[in-house]
C-alpha cells in the first residue's frame, strides 16, 4: 500500500493523506491490527482525523461516542430525539423537525450487527486492501481525484449524495461501501465542529477496489494537466495586462488540443 499511497500523494500533493478504513465483522481476524491504538469515546470523524494524522487506530462499537454514527454503522438504534428531528432543531441545523426526521430517514446504514469494530490507518500503513479509502483535504486536490474517476467512467458525470449531515461516516464511508462507488461531500456541522477539518477542505470516499485504477489515472493527470493548471498561466497573463492576456490562448485553443 505504501507504493500506491505514494503515487496518490505525488499526484495531488501533500495535505490530503488518504485513510484506509476497515469495516470488521465480529469474526474478523484481528491479528493485522494488533498493537493499534484502541480509542475510547471517540466520534468516527475524530478517529478519521487521527488516522489522517498518522495513527493506526481501532474504534469498537461501544466506544463510538456519536449516536448518529453508531446507528449508521449498525451498532445502536438512533435515539428518539435525533430520529424525530428535534435534536437537529436544538443544534440550529434545521428549523423544522420534519426536515431533520427526513434527513435521518434517508441515511444509508449498515445492517445491525454486520460490523463490530472499525480500524483506520494512513493508507501507506494499511496491512491489506481496505474496504474504503477516505480522503480529506483541500478542494483543489480532491478535484483531481474526481477527474480521475470521470476518466475511468469515460466522461460520465459524477453525482454526489449528501444531506450535509454525517459527512464522514455516511457520505464518505458507508455510501462508497454499500454502493461501491466514489462519493464526495463538503462536510457537515458535526465533523467540522469535532475535528481539525479546515474551512477550505472537503471529503471524498471510494471503495478500496477503486484505489489502483484511480492511482494510475492520477499519475497520468500529474504528467500535464495538474502542473499546467497549478501554473495558472492564463491568470498570470490577465494580471500582466496589455497584450499578455491575448497572447495566452484558451486551453481549448492551444496547439496540443487541435
Amino acid at each position: 500500500m505504501a507504493t500506491i499511497a505514494g503515487d496518490v500523494a505525488r499526484a495531488i500533493g501533500s495535505g490530503s493523506e488518504p485513510v484506509a478504513v476497515f469495516l470488521l465483522a465480529a469474526d474478523a481476524d484481528m491479528a493485522p491490527f494488533a498493537g493499534w491504538t484502541r480509542l475510547q469515546r471517540h466520534r468516527y470523524c475524530q478517529a478519521l482525523m487521527r488516522a489522517r494524522g498518522g495513527e493506526s487506530v481501532v474504534l469498537t462499537a461501544d466506544e463510538v461516542s456519536c449516536p448518529a454514527a453508531a446507528r449508521a454503522f449498525g451498532f445502536k438504534p438512533l435515539p428518539e430525539g435525533l430520529r424525530s428531528g428535534k435534536g437537529l432543531v436544538g443544534f440550529g441545523i434545521v428549523a423544522d423537525p420534519a426536515t431533520g426526521e427526513r434527513m435521518f430517514r434517508g441515511m444509508s446504514c449498515l445492517e445491525p450487527g454486520s460490523v463490530s469494530c472499525l480500524a483506520l490507518c494512513p493508507l501507506a500503513a494499511a496491512p491489506a486492501l481496505p474496504d474504503v479509502v477516505v480522503v480529506e483535504g483541500p478542494a483543489e486536490q480532491l478535484m483531481w481525484v474526481l477527474l480521475a474517476e470521470v476518466n475511468l467512467r469515460r466522461g460520465e458525470r459524477l453525482l454526489g449524495s449528501t444531506a450535509v449531515l454525517q459527512a464522514t461516516c455516511v457520505d464518505a464511508t458507508i455510501v462508497p461501501f454499500l454502493e461501491q462507488r466514489l462519493n464526495f461531500t463538503m462536510g457537515c456541522y458535526g465533523c467540522r465542529e469535532a475535528t481539525d477539518l479546515e474551512p477550505g477542505e472537503a471529503v471524498i470516499g471510494f471503495p478500496g477496489s477503486r484505489l489502483a485504477p484511480l492511482a494510475e489515472t492520477l499519475t497520468f493527470l500529474a504528467e500535464k494537466a495538474i502542473p499546467r493548471s497549478r501554473a495558472k498561466r492564463a491568470w498570470r497573463a490577465l494580471l500582466a495586462g496589455g497584450d499578455a492576456a491575448e497572447r495566452e490562448p484558451s486551453p481549448f485553443d492551444r496547439e496540443e488540443t487541435r
